[in-house]
């Protein structure tokens, strides 16, 4: 069980402790966290390698299953194996969406999210089929299959999607060519299956059967309850018969720009992009499959909008940051740029990465490593800190889904927190996962894949496109000079030679900033807008250019909300410490931000912390006409979950101007002009639950004998505290940092006696909440704890859609642009 020691319980009387750690279960969202995992780190070993499956026996499928994709490109061999790892591979991650249906209590279901159960008249119908599963949650159905009429007895009594037959087999489902792993169950009760699982109807989404699917489990097994009775799939001990395992397609295939589906409920190939990113993926409905306004997990999730995706969601941070699914474009270019601007020096585990060098002898691929430790490359994730090496940045993310779980969930306390994290170190994944030592070896076809398939989607191209571009060649003179005075200089990888001192390419690490403000400082000079303006004017300006830079800004200087820059899992001794480099850990602080007090809107300075926080990489504004909303969070502009055209432009003319125009940004529910944008809040009054059959056994002892105090934790069906009365600041919770961030031993106890000084305040002012509590009630509880949750944030950043006020009125180092020119940038923009 997880161990709390460090709140110096012995201090107090034993049944006070645990009325405190019953707060803190309930604050988390969910019951204190037991490992699922049982075995210490670097003694584990997967599935795969259990049973005694070589990295070998999982070679890539070589079918040209997906050639209508990506606009009919031709590809080679490799390449097409590329992007079926891509799409199809999900390397034993099944295993990790099976613990967290347990670990979320319930609230994520994947077998729930791929089913189409209609209900019986006294049970509800699921809130998405394949009806309607493309407008309620944002999910693309795989062509060739069709939607469940029936159970099928063949799949457990399951309603799931049907292979249409008048398509071909799925060719990735061939149990002898690429025979699964068999072990427990699987492969003696039940049928082990293709090592690439039964499609589900959900590009990205494979069925495989599940280990734990003993005789046992089926003799318990119940479809109908499954669907109906809430005590029954509501349960901790259930086994289901599959596990759903997720390929990278999940995040990032969506439809086409330049060829959508008539009806995106139905799209086919030739419809969608294995690279532009899931921009209508709704999570707050994927992740919480039965979701309702008063549960607390709805709250949290519905702060992510369409689109966007907290990385650090299942190894969390503690910090809510919903951000965009990154589209991927142009990746010669940008391999290009991080030859002249990605230099990272490795240490360390960092150096056990393997390089594009260690599977391609010679040629292009070769030039972005220097032994034995120098590193040329893209920095992946928003915040800069994926910057070990492309390949690795490939690698990680399939931890990052659930490759090697058994070893993974040993590093931290998953979804929940509040326990020390330690780093998974890439030589042991390489030496006891089998999944992972085959990844490795085919992620360099998908790199090859995405060099030939990345290339932008441009609106000229679109079904209709060209009569929304401008043709006075006046104006698009404007709109590039606008672009080169003010935004080339974070976004274009066609550049001036920059002055040495200034030379971001010369200073990584500890000086950072000082070369940073240089080369700022040099980008407002005439010098640097004559140059720029005739690299902008050139009639091939946009031809192989990424229209992006790998800087990394400070956030201080954006002013967006600081929740993702303050992200921590690459720092070092994190979980991801062996995928950033030494260069990102060596960062200084980027200065002191202002943030604002979510009830008073007071303005307050906050210091960055160093170590690698505090930056943002500029994201491609390749296809930005396509893209909207905007902002790293999508905060900025309408969302219209229609894949057209006209729709994706009507999204980009609203959000455009909302970032051209600061003051038609959203403003606060509560506090109105007093904070330069909007704060999540709570939509509805909202409870914290955690049903009867998830219950860790110490919590159900608390009834009996004990019931008379902890009364107050419980009704019939479990845990629920509450209410959080509507309007709270969702990440007041979500952000609550319960570890210290310091090594100074007198620091260290000072933050551990905050922290059980506010869960000893919360356990007494929750408890005195009368069974019938309204909002008011709860808004005095709430006004207590405020200060102290604060004090307590590890993101007290809480206004989302603020910032890049570059041209605007609101940047106060340069003159704002005219409307004239911001109407003749956007002009400009939409031909990217």
């Amino acid at each position: 069980m997880q161990k709390f020691s460090w709140y110096r319980l012995a201090a107090l009387k034993p049944l006070r402790a645990i009325a405190a750690i019953a707060v803190l279960i309930a604050l988390a969202l969910l019951p204190q966290g037991c490992n699922t995992t049982p075995g210490l780190p670097g003694k584990v070993l997967d599935e795969a390698k259990l049973a005694n499956r070589p990295a070998s026996s999982f070679p890539a499928a070589d079918e040209d299953y997906f050639h209508d994709m990506d606009g009919g490109i031709q590809l080679t061999a490799d390449e097409i194996k590329g992007r079926n790892t891509w799409l199809v591979w999900t390397a034993g991650d099944d295993r990790l969406w099976d613990v967290l249906s347990v670990t979320s209590v319930g609230n994520l279901d994947f077998l729930k999210t791929i089913s189409s159960y209609p209900g019986d008249g006294s049970h509800p119908a699921l809130k998405a089929s394949r009806d309607n599963r493309w407008e309620y949650l944002g999910l693309v159905n795989e062509p060739c299959y069709i939607k469940a009429t029936g159970p099928d007895p063949k799949r457990f009594g399951l309603w799931l999607d049907q292979r249409d037959p008048s398509c071909p087999p799925d060719p990735f489902e061939n149990a002898q060519k690429y025979p699964g792993v068999k072990i427990g169950a699987r492969g003696k009760n039940i049928d082990a299956g293709s090592f690439y699982g039964y499609g589900t109807g959900i590009v990205g989404l494979r069925l495989f059967p599940n280990p734990a699917f003993d005789e046992a489990a089926a003799k318990k097994w119940d479809p109908v309850r499954y669907y109906t009775d809430s005590k029954y799939y509501l349960s901790k001990d259930l086994v289901r018969p599959y596990r759903v395992g997720m390929s990278c397609a999940f995040c990032h295939v969506g439809p086409n720009p330049v060829k959508p589906p008539d009806n995106p409920d139905a799209p086919k190939w030739e419809n969608l992009s294995s690279n532009v990113g899931a921009q209508y993926f709704w999570i707050d409905r994927i992740f919480d499959w039965n979701p309702s306004a008063d549960s607390y997990v709805f709250q949290l999730f519905h702060t992510s909008r369409p689109g966007t995706l907290d990385t650090s969601l299942i190894s969390t941070d503690n910090i809510n940051n919903p951000r965009t699914m990154n589209a991927v474009y142009s990746l010669k270019p940008r391999l290009d740029q991080a030859l002249v601007w990605g230099k990272e020096k490795l240490a360390d585990g960092q150096k056990d990465n393997k390089q594009f060098n260690n599977y391609v002898p010679s040629g292009y691929l070769t030039r972005f490593f220097t032994p034995p430790d120098i590193v040329q490359t893209p920095r992946v994730l928003k915040d800069g800190s994926d910057s070990v090496g492309a390949l690795a940045a490939l690698n990680r993310v399939y931890l990052n889904i659930g490759t090697f779980s058994e070893e993974w969930l040993l590093h931290f306390n998953a979804l929940v927190g509040g326990q020390e994290v330690t780093p998974i170190p890439v030589s042991v994944a390489r030496a006891n996962s089998s999944y992972f030592e085959a990844t490795e070896a085919q992620t360099v076809d998908m790199a090859l894949f995405f060099l030939k398939s990345t290339e932008p989607h441009l609106l000229k191209d679109a079904p209709g496109g060209a009569a929304h571009l401008t043709t006075d060649k006046a104006v698009l003179t404007r709109g590039k000079i606008a672009f080169a005075e003010r935004c080339a200089r974070c976004h274009s990888s066609k550049f001036p030679p920059p002055p040495a001192n200034a030379d971001p390419a010369a200073c990584a690490g500890s000086g950072y900033m000082d070369c940073w403000n240089r080369y700022w400082e040099w980008t407002k000079t005439d010098e640097f807008k004559k140059k720029m303006r005739d690299i902008v004017l050139a009639p091939d300006f946009t031809q192989g250019n990424y229209l992006s830079t790998e800087l990394r800004v400070p956030v201080t200087l954006l002013q967006t909300n600081a929740c993702s820059p303050l992200a921590t899992n690459a720092l070092g001794n994190n979980i991801w410490d062996n995928f950033s480099s030494q260069s990102y850990k060596d960062l200084p602080s980027a200065g002191t931000a202002t943030i604002y007090d979510p009830f008073t809107g007071e303005p307050k300075p906050y210091v960055l912390p160093a170590g690698g926080r505090g930056y943002t990489r500029p994201p491609s504004l390749i296809s930005v006409w396509s893209s909207a909303p905007f902002l790293l969070n999508n905060s900025l502009g309408k969302f219209n979950a229609s894949p057209s055209v006209e729709a994706r432009l009507d999204s980009f003319q609203d959000s455009i101007e909302q970032l051209l125009w600061p003051e038609k940004r959203e403003k606060d529910s509560v506090l109105g002009d007093k904070v330069p944008g909007t704060i999540d809040r709570t939509t509805d009054t909202s409870y914290l639950r955690v049903a009867n059959g998830y219950l860790p056994d110490f919590l159900q002892r608390l009834r009996g004998p004990l019931s008379g105090t902890f009364d107050w934790l419980f009704n019939d069906q479990g845990i629920q505290i509450g209410p959080i009365p509507k309007g709270t600041p969702v990440g007041l919770i979500a952000s609550l940092n319960l570890l210290p961030e310091t090594n100074d031993p007198i620091q260290r106890a000072q933050y551990k006696q905050k922290v059980l000084d506010l869960l000893l305040k919360a356990q007494h002012d929750l408890k005195s909440l009368p069974a019938n509590a309204t909002d008011a009630d709860a808004a005095k509880v709430f006004d207590n704890l405020k200060g102290p949750l604060m004090e307590l944030s590890k993101c007290p950043d809480y206004v989302v859609n603020r910032g890049h006020y570059f041209g605007t009125s609101s940047f106060a180092q340069e003159p704002p642009l005219s409307d004239d020119d911001k109407r003749a940038l956007i002009e400009f923009l939409k031909t990217f």
